[in-house]
């Protein structure tokens, strides 16, 4: 039951960075949302997800800033403020970590897929996942 109540205490704290991962967050704050010691919660958090917790809102934040890039107009620096991060050069040099592309090249790639603006091109989305959601396959 133990092992129970310690995962349902991570999936808090999981569901806490990903509703707030626009915000500066620090493990303090993160682990108290789960009622453990900022190293302990490290550890655990890592054991049970296969990342650390800075991972996990890292990969969140990278997620989000793709979809804006592609889906709106919004300078670099913009997306880079609206997904949490201050500092323009910590954003663009993760981003380019977890992407293989720099924010611009991200964008302009992804824009010159697509015949719509501010659209996901069709070749972004893995056939499996159209077919599966959508029921046909996307060309």
């Amino acid at each position: 039951m133990a092992k129970h109540s310690k995962l349902k205490r991570l999936n808090l704290s999981r569901d806490y960075i990903a509703g707030n991962f626009q915000t500066p967050l620090n493990l303090s704050v993160i682990a108290e949302s789960s009622y453990m010691s900022p190293y302990h919660f490290l550890r655990v958090f890592k054991e049970t997800y296969g990342e650390t917790p800075n991972e996990f809102l890292i990969r969140l934040r990278v997620q989000e800033a793709k979809k804006i890039l592609i889906t709106e107009n919004y300078s670099v620096s913009e997306v880079c403020e609206k997904v949490g991060y201050v500092s323009l050069g910590s954003f663009s040099s993760l981003f380019l970590k977890q992407t293989g592309l720099a924010p611009t090249l991200y964008r302009r790639k992804l824009w010159s897929l697509s015949s719509e603006a501010y659209c996901f091109p069709a070749q972004a989305i893995p056939a499996c996942y159209a077919y599966h959601f959508l029921g046909k396959l996307v060309k």
